[in-house]
């Protein structure tokens, strides 16, 4: 094994995933991918595995296991399948850094298992934190590991706290786009369609995520995110709707100062940033920032009403213990009922609202009541569908 900084990138066909490729082929010198999984796309993680010869590649989805083992045959890469071994491979030792790029809840094991193994983590599954966030805190506290948020909103924040003292913050604005119903009126939200949902206006990304930025329930998770992550209440985190994207979150300080980090929309720049770290920034030929382009950068208040759940949201880190991960819970199950014509947009928040009024609460969740919390919640939804 040579000097370079080993990665596990767990959901590389996804579209983080992807473009954490494209920054290792960037930086050859400096970064190579030891693991590379998928959930379900098995035909692009042959095609990433002979590209990129990775250790070990793995698929989730046990039934496109003999098409990858039959693909990689006479490489050097290893196989394997299920959730188990995506969780057990993240404690190889020659692994440096974890980019958990997965999608939902399936990231957090994973994310357990390499903060005990003592590894970094390039956090984008946000779903994490949101689900476990008190447990996840407790466990980095005993441990060498570090987060960095690859999140671009997170991204700026870390960066806008570089070198400041956490007493002197006064509150963390985060930024979002608006998604595709930034100027629709309320009145309309009824006859949304998976298509309008699925146009969003500035960034390119999966078709979960998507939704959950045009119901803004990602921007709610991140709140969530971020409050564990800095460590601040949720009470001191504020969102507002800035459409062009180019502000990617800000933090007020107890002076009155505003720090801001500006970029252009385009995931690779905190992702570069998250591998970088803790050495430093990578230099980068891609296309930079133009201020005198953006001639109007606007900001407004979240409409709670037309995007109710951003309220469910912030209501459910009010009431905390294990209501998050029931949340979390009941969006994956509405979302993808969403996504395969199942339900309405509208439907979405009755489905969130109704999961969270139902499951029992606990205060304080071990490990095993977030997965017995993430499985009642996953059943009573399906059942209201």
């Amino acid at each position: 094994m040579d000097n370079k900084r080993q990665i596990a990138i767990l959901g590389s066909t996804g579209s983080i995933g992807r473009q954490t490729l494209d920054i290792i082929s960037e930086y050859p010198d400096r970064f190579a991918p030891f693991v590379i999984t998928a959930n379900t796309s098995v035909d692009l993680l042959i095609q990433q595995s002979l590209k990129y010869h990775p250790r070990y590649a793995i698929v989730a989805d046990e039934s496109g296991y003999e098409k990858l083992r039959c693909a990689l045959a006479g490489t050097d890469t290893q196989v394997a399948c299920g959730p188990q071994a995506i969780a057990d491979v993240v404690t190889a030792p020659e692994i440096d850094t974890v980019v958990t790029a997965m999608v939902g809840y399936s990231g957090l094991a994973p994310t357990i298992r390499a903060i005990e193994a003592g590894k970094d983590i390039a956090l984008a599954n946000k779903e994490t934190l949101v689900v476990a966030g008190a447990l996840i805190t407790e466990m980095l506290a005993a441990s060498a590991s570090k987060i960095y948020p690859v999140d671009s909103e997170h991204g700026a924040i870390y960066q806008c706290l570089v070198g400041e003292r956490h007493k002197d913050v006064s509150k963390l604005i985060l930024t979002a786009s608006g998604g595709p119903f930034r100027t629709w009126r309320r009145e309309d939200m009824a006859r949304v369609t998976k298509a309008d949902a699925l146009r969003h206006p500035n960034w390119s990304m999966g078709a979960k995520i998507t939704i959950d930025s045009a119901t803004m329930m990602n921007k709610g998770f991140e709140v969530m995110e971020a409050k564990w992550l800095f460590g601040i209440d949720a009470g001191q985190i504020e969102v507002v709707v800035h459409p062009q994207s180019i502000v990617h979150s800000m933090v007020e300080f107890v002076d009155g100062s505003v720090k801001a980090q500006l970029g252009l929309p385009d995931m690779h720049l905190p992702i570069r940033y998250a591998l970088g770290l803790p050495a430093g920034r990578l230099k980068s030929d891609c296309a930079k920032l133009r201020v005198e382009d953006y001639c109007n950068l606007t900001f407004e208040h979240p409409d709670m009403e037309k995007f109710p759940m951003l309220a469910i949201a912030y209501e459910a880190i009010k009431r905390g213990g294990n209501i998050p991960c029931a949340l979390n819970a009941a969006n994956e199950i509405a979302v993808a009922a969403f996504l395969h014509d199942k339900i309405g947009f509208a439907d979405i928040p009755r489905i969130a609202e109704r999961t969270m009024a139902t499951i029992d609460y606990i205060a304080s969740p071990t490990y095993d009541d977030y997965v017995a919390t993430n499985r009642a919640a996953r059943d009573y939804a399906t059942t209201i569908l």
